[in-house]
């Protein structure tokens, strides 16, 4: 047996490690590592793909309200520039009709026959006697009511309907809602917290005037059961209800469009 130094020895190790002699620690694998990084990568090209797809070019966080903001307004002066236009058309018949009414025997009878029926119709002004009634939203505080959900603390579509049909049952002669007429047929729609009424769009407070005897329109607005309901939900929410009786209140003509989209004739 061959004995050397510790130098020896040691530069003989050196040399072995030198040409890779030396033993290796064999590295531990990982079995499902080699699968998860495949999957992880496909799941974050799917997501940026999706983001992408989504954005169209756009960012995804930008705020848009401004956009629809600037939509809405730009529809409301569209619609108030066609009815300023349909309402010089409407003067420019009514003014050619008179002229014909002059000459011509069965224009005239026809438009007398129409001039009768004009405040029955609704496109007349009317001025008497009525009730107020004014619907609002519950003021926005945490503390009124912490558990109320957004459906509680506004007023619904139901609700206008409710007093608008009790009014109407109540004998009420001609009604209005945020100043503009409303007939038997009229339909009132709610988007939202906002109530749409002829092609425009009103913020609450909701304010309904109807003309006639007040005494039999409240006694009709506290025999509702969707009045009553909503009367409830006040106590519950702090919604707004103020309900008035007017020695003399008034409701502008009816000034939309009496096209007809369909009519049956009566047996």
């Amino acid at each position: 047996m061959e004995y050397t130094s510790g130098a020896a020895s040691w530069q003989k190790v050196l040399r072995r490690a030198g040409a890779g002699l030396l033993p290796r620690r064999p590295r531990q694998r990982r079995p499902g590592w080699s699968i998860g990084v495949p999957l992880i990568a496909a799941a974050a090209g799917l997501l940026f793909t999706t983001s992408a797809t989504t954005a169209d070019g756009t960012a995804l966080r930008e705020d848009r309200r401004p956009q629809l903001n600037q939509f809405i307004e730009d529809r409301r002066e569209q619609v108030a520039g066609s009815e300023r236009r349909a309402a010089e058309l409407r003067g420019e018949v009514e003014q050619r009709t008179d002229s014909l009414a002059d000459s011509d025997g069965p224009i005239k009878a026809q438009r007398d026959r129409a001039a009768r029926s004009l405040q029955a119709a609704g496109f007349t002004a009317l001025a008497g006697p009525g009730v107020t009634v004014e619907l609002n939203d519950a003021p926005q505080s945490d503390k009124v009511h912490p558990d109320a959900s957004n459906d509680d603390l506004v007023v619904h579509q139901g609700d206008v309907q409710a007093v608008v049909n009790a009014l109407w049952a109540g004998g009420a002669e001609a009604m209005s809602i945020m100043n503009v007429r409303v007939l038997a047929t009229s339909a009132v729609r709610c988007v939202g917290n906002t109530l749409l009424l002829h092609g425009r769009v009103y913020s609450p407070p909701f304010k309904i005037v109807a003309i006639g005897d007040p005494a039999a329109l409240q006694q009709a607005l506290a025999g509702s059961e969707g009045v009553r309901l909503f009367k409830d939900a006040v106590d519950d929410y702090q919604l707004g209800y103020k309900e008035e009786a007017v020695a003399r209140v008034t409701v502008p003509a009816f000034e939309d469009s009496t096209a007809l989209r369909s009519a049956t004739v009566p047996r």
